[in-house]
């Protein structure tokens, strides 16, 4: 059940990201709501996934995650350009989530 609560978190926590950048530095009343919403479900998934996951686990799935996700959404849909020092990076975030799954505390 953890699991499924951490992909609530984190789909919320990317809702409310996009929905930070549709409010347009808090100009604009429904995105700023939905935005503080989104995150509130964000943070309490995320704390409900702390009861069965550990911390690390959590946090670096949720954070890690969260970037790769939101860089792609910034992309196909915000129309952002990306460049090959950022895929490196987020590539290298990946590959930390991976190993802290594969050989974190809880293995």
């Amino acid at each position: 059940m953890g699991y499924l609560y951490l992909v609530l978190a984190i789909v919320s926590e990317l809702l409310g990201t996009n929905l930070l950048k549709a409010s347009l530095g808090f100009t604009v009343l429904w995105a700023i709501i939905a935005s503080l919403l989104a995150y509130g479900f964000s943070f309490f998934f995320l704390s409900l996934t702390l009861k069965s996951i550990n911390l690390n686990i959590a946090y670096a799935l949720w954070a890690g995650l969260g970037i790769i996700l939101t860089t792609i959404v910034a992309v196909i849909y915000w129309k952002e350009p990306i460049n090959f020092p950022s895929i490196l990076g987020i590539s290298l975030i990946l590959i930390g989530v991976v190993v802290l799954n594969l050989y974190g505390t809880s293995h």
